[in-house]
């Protein structure tokens, strides 16, 4: 058998659709072929990862001293303090995390999609009576 196709192995990693015979015959095959193992492994954490992200886990800006250790350390010298950042709006955060999920999902569906498009037509399947 040819490898899963990496749409079908998001899906597994979504684990959103009922089960198929198609499904079935992929994990058997995740079964014995290390590389589609691997592949569905990463996909999964990075589905449990998004799915479990929390507000203190989108990166925050480094403390002002981290900035005048750098601005000393580049001149050589003392260097006046970098002004304050603002703090972060959480709301923000929590837009720029959805947004991310969100990139996630399109780039899902169109391999969906893709993979669809490139799946072969079988005889008989366009047509009642075996006719194409």
């Amino acid at each position: 058998m040819a490898h899963v196709e990496s749409a079908h192995l998001v899906e597994l990693a979504l684990s959103n659709a009922t089960p198929t015979d198609a499904d079935a015959e992929a994990l058997r095959h995740i079964e014995t072929c290390t590389r589609c193992r691997d592949e569905l492994r990463s996909l999964t954490h990075l589905v449990t990862a998004a799915r479990t992200a929390q507000l203190v886990d989108l990166p925050t800006a480094p403390p002002d001293r981290v900035w005048q250790r750098i601005s000393r350390d580049v001149s050589g010298g003392t260097a006046p303090p970098r002004p304050h950042a603002r703090a972060p709006d959480h709301r923000k955060r929590a837009l720029l995390a959805l947004l991310a999920l969100a990139a996630v999902g399109i780039a899902h569906r169109r391999l969906h999609e893709r993979s669809k498009l490139a799946q072969p037509r079988v005889r008989g399947q366009d047509r009642p009576g075996g006719r194409t």
